[in-house]
């Protein structure tokens, strides 16, 4: 996927169900349940570590490992979307990108804090239209700044529907917590799935950039 792909997605007229979305993540997840639990409560565990046993560290986990943990849930559904076989590591294989993805980690959230302090709607609004920086970084190579900006001015096609399906995932992921926390280990995956599948449907099948 080139710059010139992207190009034409920001100047289609392209659309997305919700709710068909939401069922493609969760079919995902039902191929690889297991593993995405397994991956979930790592992740989980690691937060809470740090959280209540380097609670001056815990920026570490946020800056450093977050991003490239989570962008391991986009090339697992990418490869289950391919009809790959899919392993464990696969789901660590987000620090192979570790450079583009915590840049656009860092700058997409600083630059959404800011946006928050400043008026708060110009925050909301970046925080919904970075949702696809770290993919697009994953699948085309391109640079933190520019990955950032190609999410945004997709989303800012249908930046409503977009807002509406981040509510969605939102209070998903509130109910999850509600209960205990145990939500959460289907919760978060379903989230990320279903990112990659509306993206995956603007793109259809995604090759990897191999670096």
């Amino acid at each position: 996927m080139d710059k010139k792909h992207l190009d034409q997605i920001v100047e289609g007229n392209f659309d997305f169900d919700i709710k068909e979305v939401l069922l493609e993540g969760w079919e995902t997840y039902k191929k690889v349940t297991i593993y995405s639990i397994s991956f979930t409560l790592l992740i989980l565990s690691l937060q809470f570590l740090f959280m209540f046993y380097a609670e001056d560290y815990v920026f570490v986990f946020s800056i450093f490992l977050a991003g490239p943990l989570f962008a391991g849930f986009y090339l697992v559904a990418n490869k289950t979307s391919l009809g790959e076989k899919v392993i464990y590591p696969d789901f660590f294989k987000g620090f192979k990108y570790y450079l583009p993805v915590i840049s656009i980690w860092i700058i997409g959230q600083l630059l959404t804090v800011l946006g928050l302090f400043a008026l708060i709607l110009p925050g909301i609004y970046l925080m919904v239209g970075y949702m696809f920086g770290v993919l697009i970084s994953l699948f085309s190579g391109l640079d933190f700044w520019q990955s950032l900006e190609y999410s945004r001015k997709i989303v800012h096609k249908k930046w409503g529907k977009f807002f509406v399906f981040a509510l969605v995932l939102a209070v998903l992921n509130l109910a999850g917590a509600l209960l205990m926390g145990i939500g959460l280990v289907v919760t978060i995956p379903v989230t990320y799935y279903s990112i990659y599948h509306i993206f995956e449907g603007l793109n259809q099948h995604l090759p990897i950039e191999e670096e």
